[in-house]
């Protein structure tokens, strides 16, 4: 399984997605998965890689929270969680994506 976390270093809550991301991982039992952290730093780069907003986390190619109404650019994403709008998934919603 190949896990990516692509964000630009202006928006803080990708470290709160990476802290959830290790949580989910070791929930699973699953040290054996390392997670890329890529860095996005231009509009074009965003482009290029699709950035649609930071945090963003793909699972084998994929963003299982994707809505399909998420624009491509250097912002901050919100995630829709049981507590409401938050800036990263909480671990259990990144546990069932990932198990």
């Amino acid at each position: 399984m190949q896990v990516e976390l692509l964000y630009f270093s202006g928006c803080p809550n990708w470290q709160v997605a990476d802290d959830r991301l290790m949580e989910a991982l070791t929930v699973l039992g699953r040290a054996d998965i390392v997670v890329e952290r890529r860095p996005i730093e231009t509009l074009a780069e965003a482009e290029e890689v699709g950035l649609v907003g930071s945090p963003t986390i793909r699972i084998d190619g994929i963003d299982p929270f994707a809505t399909g109404q998420e624009l491509v650019g250097l912002a901050c994403r919100v995630y829709a969680t049981p507590a409401g709008l938050r800036g990263a998934p909480d671990t259990a919603q990144l546990v069932e994506v990932l198990a």
